[in-house]
């Protein structure tokens, strides 16, 4: 069989494997952290500031990665590094119980950033490429399941092996184990590598001015996201009252993004791409300021659920909408658009961790989270105008 031909694989199964990948290399080797900061806390003297420094340093990973992913042309080259990011993702898991140091724990969050980048960007665009060479509608809800689905197995993980006596180390290193589920799928279900780009669409791109205002908007949403994904369960844990509710809060982010990338497809449909992000950053500032208005498990669990909600129909609506405009090569595109996504997520979550240390409190971080968000909503009004 020629190598660019037809691929025997069904749709079905490309759209798993990329979910799968996703829990590999997002879920795991990235969110895994979200529900282990407060334990890392506690267990392994781990600062909240450090924690943000972490954070900040694994997003600095996941930009590298997307400028390696906007540099990289060849169509082989793009294949190989998304193979190599699944196990990857699994070993720098493993790596985080494996030692107390913490530039040890810098360079795994680094090359965690480097394989999430892989999953979200390189992974995304081959299925999406995939997709429209194979005549089927090119959205990417289903795929991004996976990133609901991961935090979902991350706060399970958490919950089941904390139940179990686990310390910190050891659910790290459960976590990896537990990854050699979704990797064996994920591998035998990889995209093909898409053959040479055809030359009618090599010249198909959108206009600068209209790429500038995707990128803007996209690094708002990377800080409304980051704070959320960094910091869901410490804010939990943080007052008293809710003292090892953390988790819980993580589960729910999860278990709304699952179903909810469907129900941002239909928005889409009814509303346009644009006007259906407007309401998704309206939605997610309302549930970023549910904790700073008010207190208790209520308002928490709110807040996480519009969160989860939200945040996974701004990357999969944003990151679709793009890939279209950009049918040469969807990858490419999208990873120069989440270096925006990427500038936000390094800084967001250093400066919320020196604000709280400085405050005591997350109340002032949320508000400035909203004010972010409530930015990216204006800028999107100026990109509908101009995609008119």
């Amino acid at each position: 069989m020629p190598k660019n031909s037809a691929p025997a694989l069904q749709a079905w199964q490309v759209l798993c494997g990329g979910v799968c990948a996703l829990v590999i290399t997002v879920g795991l080797a990235r969110f895994a952290f979200t529900p282990l900061l407060p334990v890392m806390h506690v267990q392994a003297g781990l600062g909240l500031a450090d924690g943000g420094l972490l954070a900040a340093i694994n997003y600095a990973g996941y930009m590298s990665g997307a400028l390696l992913a906007a540099w990289v042309e060849h169509p082989r080259w793009r294949h190989r590094l998304y193979s190599w990011g699944l196990p990857l993702a699994l070993v720098i898991t493993a790596w985080m119980g494996w030692t107390t140091s913490f530039a040890a724990w810098a360079v795994s969050r680094y090359v965690g950033g480097l394989c999430g980048a892989a999953g979200m960007l390189l992974g995304s665009g081959l299925v999406q490429g995939w997709l429209m060479r194979s005549g089927r509608r090119p959205e990417l809800g289903l795929y991004f399941t996976g990133l609901g689905l991961g935090i979902v197995v991350s706060a399970l993980g958490a919950m089941g092996m904390a139940a179990s006596g686990l310390d910190w180390a050891g659910q790290w290193q459960g976590f990896a184990l537990l990854g050699l589920l979704f990797l064996v799928p994920a591998w035998r279900w990889r995209p093909p590598e898409p053959p040479a780009v055809a030359p009618a669409l090599a010249g198909v791109l959108p206009s600068r001015r209209w790429m500038a205002g995707m990128v803007a908007a996209y690094f708002c949403a990377g800080w409304g996201f980051v704070i959320n994904a960094t910091f869901t369960a410490a804010i939990v844990e943080k007052q008293p009252a809710l003292a090892g509710r953390g988790p819980w809060a993580w589960l729910l982010v999860g278990l709304a993004a699952t179903p909810a990338v469907f129900l941002w497809d239909r928005v889409a449909r009814r509303l346009g791409d644009v006007r259906a992000l407007q309401l998704a950053f309206g939605l997610q500032i309302v549930g970023v300021l549910m904790p700073a208005l008010a207190t208790g498990l209520a308002a928490a669990l709110t807040g996480a659920l519009l969160y989860g909600a939200t945040f996974i129909g701004i990357v999969s609506l944003t990151l679709a909408l793009v890939g279209r405009r950009s049918p040469a090569n969807p990858g490419k595109a999208m990873a120069r658009l989440t270096l925006g996504y990427g500038a936000a997520q390094v800084t967001a979550p250093a400066l919320t961790g020196r604000m709280v240390e400085a405050s005591g409190s997350f109340e002032v971080s949320l508000w400035l989270t909203a004010a972010v968000l409530a930015t990216g909503i204006g800028v999107l009004v100026v990109v509908q105008r101009e995609g008119r």
